[in-house]
């Protein structure tokens, strides 16, 4: 690997960042950014990239999920709780499904930017720059508000520090019991299709099994606690720089901002700011692989962002659109497997499958969200390679952001609690629904390779 300083980037040609017109108050406030404790330590980084190894061996399955931006107005205890609630009860299920442990990643305490389509957007006539997140500037249509302001990184920060203490306090402290998570989902399956129950009950007589062994919480802490990281895309790369510290431990850099960061469809350029921060640390990298993802920008990418191919270092964040995987997939499947390198093949069923509805609000249609699942499946198993997790935009809250469902949501319906400041998200039963339809697919994936075996 070439020499890497955290300053680096500044020397490439950036996108989809914001350009601060007060040089000195951005100074101050990445200043004070560095001086704060980072966020995460290298240790659980290390921690993560293990066992997202076993991952790309087949060995686990990952389940990444959150919000599409995160909101300062929307930040309290109890939605960062019902988020982490429905993550837990989604991977008791896959579990269940695959036979491995989930790697339990949140889009949390971190994912506060977002890039955007077009630099900027047309109201009535008026022209402002775009929202581009709560850590760069604000949703209100004012030119005020959509000044970009380097204090809101500290405000990032703060909102950041109180998720992970809250999400640290949940995962350890016995929220997470593996019964108490069972008993959440069997109360949220009264009104599926019997296919869910069953499945359901199984559980609950493997837990039952479990209890009349002698294996309970009391006596084994791993069926009280879990393991749950945090991931954000790596956008605003003066935040990132700020909190990017040196590992006494390795001797070498960790971004301190989360445990996992990716690089956007949009950002991925080979010679780019954001690949040039992101291949000098340690942490897991994920990369997001689009339509316009080319084998020869995939063979640099992998070489640049995991030079000494090391499993676990980098996740390849598939994310086509329903009916296009196909077409993209196999020629990145076969990139990957003529550079023999190392990876995690993750499903991202969410950013190919944004639409308009009928009634004018953005949306997301639960059947092609389901159906981009099934397809990356089933060229992984056509291929012979491992499907390794999926990664999802969703809440806990009852949002109608997405259509369909077994609780359908209509385009109809969709004003009626559409709260997202960007994207659509799933909410919570359409989450845990596509938790019982991916654990299907794992069952399936398992039983073709036994009886190949």
């Amino acid at each position: 690997m070439t020499p890497w300083s955290k300053t680096d980037w500044r020397n490439k040609p950036r996108v989809q960042m914001p350009e601060y017109t007060d040089p000195a108050a951005l100074s101050a406030a990445e200043g004070k950014l560095g001086s704060y404790p980072p966020l995460v330590f290298a240790g659980e980084a290390r921690r993560l990239r293990r066992a997202l190894a076993d991952v790309s061996e087949g060995k686990g399955f990952l389940l990444q999920g959150g919000d599409c931006a995160e909101s300062f107005a929307e930040f309290s205890a109890d939605n960062i709780r019902d988020t982490f609630k429905v993550m837990l009860q989604m991977a008791m299920v896959l579990t269940y499904g695959a036979k491995v442990p989930v790697v339990k990643i949140g889009r949390m305490a971190g994912q506060f930017a977002k890039p955007r389509s077009a630099p900027t957007e047309v109201k009535n006539g008026v022209e402002l720059p775009s929202y581009r997140g709560d850590i760069i500037n604000e949703l209100d249509f004012t030119p005020e508000a959509r000044i970009p302001n380097p204090d809101k990184m500290l405000q990032a920060y703060t909102q950041a520090a109180a998720s992970l203490n809250l999400l640290r306090a949940f995962s350890k402290g016995g929220y997470a019991d593996i019964h108490q998570v069972h008993a959440w989902t069997l109360g949220t399956t009264d009104d599926w299709s019997a296919r869910y129950r069953d499945m359901a009950n199984a559980i609950q007589d493997s837990l039952d099994f479990m209890t009349a062994a002698g294996l309970t919480a009391e006596n084994n802490a791993e069926l009280s606690t879990v393991d749950f990281y945090t991931s954000h895309e790596a956008l605003l790369l003066e935040y990132e720089e700020a909190l990017c510290r040196l590992d006494s431990t390795s001797g070498k850099w960790i971004a301190g901002s989360g445990h996992m960061i990716w690089i956007g469809d949009r950002t991925r350029q080979p010679d780019g700011a954001h690949v040039e921060f992101c291949r000098g640390v340690q942490n897991p990298i994920g990369l997001k692989c689009g339509p316009t993802t080319t084998p020869e920008d995939l063979k640099v990418l992998m070489a640049k962002l995991n030079p000494e191919n090391e499993a676990g270092r980098l996740t390849l964040i598939a994310r086509f659109g329903a009916g296009n995987v196909g077409e993209h997939l196999p020629r990145l499947i076969k990139t990957v497997r003529e550079e023999g390198a190392k990876v995690v093949w993750t499903c991202d069923p969410m950013h190919g499958n944004t639409i308009k509805s009928s009634t004018g609000f953005k949306t997301r249609p639960f059947e092609s969200v389901l159906r981009e699942v099934q397809e990356f499946f089933a060229i992984h198993n056509a291929e012979g390679t491992v499907p390794g997790g999926v990664h999802f935009e969703m809440t806990g809250q009852d949002v109608t952001e997405c259509t369909g469902g077994v609780r359908a949501v209509t385009d109809e319906d969709l004003s009626s609690r559409y709260h997202t400041a960007c994207d659509p998200r799933l909410n919570a039963s359409q989450s845990l629904e596509l938790a019982f339809l991916v654990a299907e697919e794992l069952q399936r994936t398992r039983e073709a390779r036994r009886a190949a075996v």
